[in-house]
């Protein structure tokens, strides 16, 4: 395993223009092909702070704030919140620019986790994160935050699936 990494080793602005068949006939963006964006985009973050095949094990709430259109670049910016053992949360802000305008809108946010794996497809551990910048110390809390709300709701799950009367 490499030495511990800093966010900026790994983050990754990703940028393309959308496309006619990226949309439906009002010329809006399919919510699923920013998705495939985001999922890529943060993959690639993943894989530059592990050096190893990662795959999605899940997406926090992704709420779209603006729609996308035909002709606007769409830019993922993603880096690393938080690392746990084997897995890592990576933050994706998206956004798009009217080329002919200039003016760029927040389109969505998403956290991701990932989770990188051996040669055996088994997860295995990742670097750890070095925090060095106020805002990755506030994304990494932030990151923790979020990671605890994740765990409980998995272990209410849980319960409720091997006993209905703690749903």
């Amino acid at each position: 395993m490499d030495n511990q990494k800093c966010t900026h080793d790994s983050s990754v602005i990703i940028s393309r223009i959308l496309l006619p068949e990226d949309a439906n006939a009002a010329g809006i963006v399919h919510g699923g092909v920013i998705m495939k964006e985001i999922d890529n985009a943060a993959g690639v973050c993943a894989v530059r702070h592990t050096r190893k095949i990662c795959v999605t094990a899940s997406i926090d709430r992704l709420d779209f704030h603006k729609p996308a259109f035909i002709g606007n670049l769409l830019t993922i910016k993603a880096g690393i919140n938080m690392t746990g053992k084997t897995s890592m949360e990576i933050g994706a802000r998206v956004e798009t620019e009217d080329l002919l305008t200039g003016t760029k809108t927040h389109l969505a946010s998403a956290y991701l986790t990932f989770v990188a794996l051996g040669p055996d497809k088994r997860p295995v551990p990742v670097p750890p994160l070095t925090l060095v910048t106020e805002e990755d110390l506030r994304r990494n809390r932030e990151a923790l935050a979020r990671r605890a709300l994740r765990m409980s709701e998995k272990k209410k799950e849980y319960e409720c699936q091997r006993d209905e009367n703690k749903c």
